[in-house]
């Protein structure tokens, strides 16, 4: 308990730092227009990131979600603006063909036992190129204007001052009652839990910083849609792998794959089923990346993979599996949205920023092997 604090303070600071730094440097920053877009920015790339917190909790990785955001978007725009597909019908098919793929490069990690790596390595040059010819290397706009404006509007819609509120109402009250539910039924079965004051202050902290987040985000035109979005994934996957027999099964598989096998855990079913959720998780990143863009091009989801694993290890997930959290990883994936903000706004050129993400995610696979050595 005192490391994970340890290692959350650690992030508090680091991110602290970075934000401090690049509102001093521009004051543009602060600026409620561009925390609106940083909110967006930074839905995007956690809500990758928590699909590919699945698959690292059991020892895996996905080296194609990258290539998968571009490929899923892209279908989804060719559906809608080039062969003129209802929008909803259109994202639901695109969808369906996502969590289909994932299951399938899940079964053949587990039942052909290859390596995730090559077969993931391999499914990020298959969809990349598959996208190309989807998209026939051209630019696909994301145009409002009839149905099709269900597809703009998932990055352009933002809520009502009133209903953001509510929403932030309706979290802090979700977010209690699971917090104290889930400490009073450690205390029933004679675990150890948190104390009741230590709980609230929690609960406390976490409620008011989402008041304070909507209260921002209302300066300039209300809560954008992908930070409700990014809200439920995160409430998901907490609750999916800290409050279910199949997210106890994750921490175990990554944990210890042999020992999960003996104790009877479906290893194969598992595996497999956090594939299909990652497929899922690519598809609503490349709707929302997509849209986000303004159209489909041959550079969308380019490195995205490599934030998501970036945040992910930042935020305290071990890259051998069985340890880590859904609150670690979106303090992780905060710190590389705001880093590519910031660059941003100070006009760095695209050279320094690969140099950058390159020095993160090294930074951060370097932390996770010295906190496993």
């Amino acid at each position: 308990m005192t490391r994970a604090l340890g290692r959350e303070a650690v992030i508090g600071l680091a991110l602290a730092a970075v934000a401090g730094f690049f509102a001093f440097q521009s004051p543009e920053f602060l600026g409620a227009r561009n925390l609106s877009m940083l909110a967006i920015e930074l839905s995007v790339t956690a809500v990758l990131a928590l699909g590919m917190f699945l698959i690292i909790l059991t020892g895996q990785i996905d080296l194609s979600a990258g290539s998968g955001v571009g490929l899923i978007g892209g279908i989804a725009s060719v559906l809608v603006f080039h062969q003129h597909w209802p929008a909803p019908a259109a994202l639901a098919a695109a969808f369906a063909a996502a969590v289909l793929i994932w299951l399938v490069m899940g079964a053949l990690v587990v039942r052909e036992r290859m390596p995730s790596f090559i077969v993931t390595l391999g499914g990020l040059l298959i969809f990349k190129g598959v996208f190309w010819l989807v998209i026939r290397s051209a630019t696909v706009p994301v145009a409002p204007g009839g149905t099709q404006n269900v597809y703009s509007r998932l990055t352009t819609y933002y809520l009502p001052p009133w209903l953001g509120l509510a929403a932030a109402a309706a979290g802090a009250i979700a977010w209690a009652w699971a917090r104290f539910s889930a400490e009073s039924r450690r205390r029933e079965h004679g675990f150890e839990a948190e104390s009741r004051e230590l709980t609230f202050l929690k609960v406390f902290l976490v409620s008011q910083a989402a008041f304070l987040f909507v209260l921002i985000m209302n300066r300039f035109r209300g809560v954008p849609l992908p930070a409700v979005t990014l809200a439920a994934v995160t409430f998901g996957v907490s609750m999916l792998t800290k409050r279910t027999p199949f997210g106890r099964y994750l921490y175990a598989i990554g944990g210890n794959t042999e020992a999960a096998v003996v104790s009877g855990i479906p290893v194969e079913r598992v595996v497999i089923a956090a594939y299909g959720l990652m497929g899922a998780i690519v598809a609503i990143t490349g709707f929302m990346q997509t849209a986000y863009g303004g159209a489909s091009t041959t550079t969308v989801g380019e490195l995205m993979e490599l934030d998501a694993v970036a945040a992910c290890v930042i935020g305290g997930t071990s890259l051998r599996g069985g340890r880590g959290t859904a609150a670690g990883v979106l303090m992780g994936a905060l710190i590389m949205a705001v880093l590519l903000n910031g660059m941003t706004l100070l006009a760095v050129s695209p050279e320094f920023k690969l140099i950058a993400r390159g020095v993160v995610l090294t930074l951060s696979v370097w932390l996770d092997s010295s906190r496993s050595a």
